[in-house]
């Protein structure tokens, strides 16, 4: 009995003792501008165990950043498989071929943007993209800049016609897309060319 008794008062006096530093504990949290709230705890003897939550504490957590989604093209193998590097015989629009490091239009390249100008403008619905391509020789930068010297070329002609530059735009593919993959000259040459892509036509009613 005397030990039960001994704890009994043991807890009364811990009991007593929080009841008076509590209200100092809680004002000054109050003061600090925690604005805590305050969950109970009890220990094995039954005595409080305090816990603080700041519910700003989320709040101000800095944010894990995002990863930024990227967007990538498709290879060059898939844009090989996706097309034919030839344009069709069928096309209307027939493909032109440069001198060696050269975007100039010859006059047989002239005549043939003057017939394709002609169909565009019975055509005005369609839309053109036009590829600049090199042959196999020189840098694939160098190739990529001369490829797209040449396809500018081609749209400034046909925009001297009358064809309108918002229904045409240029990409050059440089040496990547060749025709032909034999060293020679009469390869090489069927690789310095202009292709004529026709990009689905917007309807008019």
């Amino acid at each position: 009995m005397n030990h039960q008794g001994g704890r009994t008062n043991s807890n009364m006096e811990k009991m007593n003792s929080w009841a008076m530093v509590l209200p100092t504990v809680l004002a000054t949290i109050w003061l600090a501008g925690c604005a805590p709230s305050i969950n109970p705890r009890f220990d094995e003897y039954g005595m409080p165990k305090w816990t603080f939550e700041n519910p700003d504490a989320e709040k101000n957590a800095p944010m894990a950043s995002k990863p930024v989604p990227t967007v990538t093209g498709g290879s060059l193998d898939d844009l090989r498989s996706g097309q034919s590097s030839v344009t069709p015989a069928s096309s209307p629009l027939r493909e032109i071929y440069f001198g060696f490091d050269s975007s100039e239009l010859s006059a047989e390249a002239r005549k043939i943007l003057s017939a394709s100008g002609e169909w565009l403008k019975a055509n005005p619905a369609a839309r053109v993209q036009i590829e600049g391509h090199c042959d196999q020789r020189g840098t694939v930068e160098y190739n990529l800049a001369l490829g797209s010297r040449r396809a500018q070329a081609a749209l400034d002609f046909l925009a001297t016609l009358g064809i309108g530059k918002e229904r045409l735009n240029t990409i050059s593919y440089g040496q990547e897309i060749p025709v032909c993959t034999d060293k020679n000259e009469g390869c090489w040459a069927k690789n310095r060319r202009a292709r004529f892509v026709i990009a689905a036509s917007k309807s008019t009613t």
